[in-house]
């Protein structure tokens, strides 16, 4: 079921021709690495008439919220257009075409409540997590919209060779996006991949995609690691430092980066976003366990 769900999904492509006419195409969305499924449709028409496509999915997904914030039944649930719930995990396609991707914001930036996709209930709504029954903060405001990218999942049961032999740590690939906005709960921005930072975290590999909305002022300035530090300083530096450190006021060793301690470049965070998209396609295919996870 949650196969043909994601085989539903839809993508529209904006085009235009030379001569300034648009038109509309509609492409079903697949799981595909990367390199395949990034859309361009630079193509010529028997005409000779040079025609570029730019994707542009509009999921007319609503968000409703069930409970009080800061509370233990606080849930933030995604509907489609007639009310059926969906899943931010399992639903909202991962890619949208020449390297844009969907991020679904969990916890704005300048706020402290540890919000999460709960992996484990019916359409993973969004929820705060809790440890010992109560409800969990971090010691201080991320200073940067956190979230997640749908239709990834890190296996735990697969060792990353390349980040000490650590596992994955069983939830989808966590991103954040530095842009000056600050996004909502449950809101879902257009991003590009930048750098990707290895955290270890206990020992699970947890990574954090470095991005930024394509909503941003900025955002045609930066395509890599390099334009973060020409047009961001220290903003690199400070998110490694922020999740290192965050576990500290709590009693709790630092955590650890892998590859050298940096982020690594956008063509190694797409590496990584490939991975976790077709680890979580045998996810959602039932080829690996799901163990406790929802498939809804």
């Amino acid at each position: 079921m949650a196969t043909a769900r994601v085989l539903a999904a839809g993508m529209l492509h904006e085009c235009s021709n030379t001569h300034g006419a648009s038109f509309l195409l509609r492409q079903s969305s697949f799981i595909l690495p990367i390199k395949h499924q990034s859309i361009n449709f630079s193509r010529r028409a028997s005409s000779k008439r040079a025609f570029t496509c730019k994707s542009l999915y509009k999921p007319e997904i609503q968000i409703k919220q069930e409970g009080e914030p800061q509370t233990l039944d606080y849930r933030v649930f995604f509907h489609d257009k007639s009310g059926k719930k969906l899943s931010p995990w399992h639903d909202v396609p991962l890619q949208l075409g020449d390297g844009v991707f969907n991020f679904i914001v969990e916890i704005p930036k300048e706020t402290s409540a540890k919000m999460e996709v709960a992996t484990d209930e019916p359409y993973t709504p969004i929820k705060q997590d809790t440890k010992k029954g109560k409800l969990r903060f971090y010691p201080y405001n991320i200073n940067w919209n956190y979230g997640l990218l749908p239709q990834t999942w890190e296996d735990p049961t697969v060792a990353n060779s390349e980040v000490e032999g650590a596992f994955g740590d069983n939830d989808p690939v966590d991103v954040v996006e530095i842009g000056e906005r600050q996004g909502k709960i449950g809101e879902i921005l257009k991003v590009k991949p930048l750098g990707a930072l290895a955290m270890i975290d206990e020992g699970e590999l947890d990574w954090k995609i470095v991005a930024i909305s394509l909503d941003d002022p900025k955002a045609s300035l930066v395509n890599d690691v390099g334009d973060v530090e020409k047009h961001f300083p220290g903003t690199l530096t400070a998110i490694r430092d922020w999740f290192r450190d965050y576990k500290i006021p709590d009693g709790k060793p630092a955590n650890k980066f892998g590859l050298g301690n940096k982020a690594a470049n956008k063509d190694y965070a797409l590496k990584v976003i490939t991975e976790t998209n077709e680890a979580w396609a045998k996810l959602v295919k039932r080829t690996v366990p799901a163990g406790e996870l929802s498939l809804l």
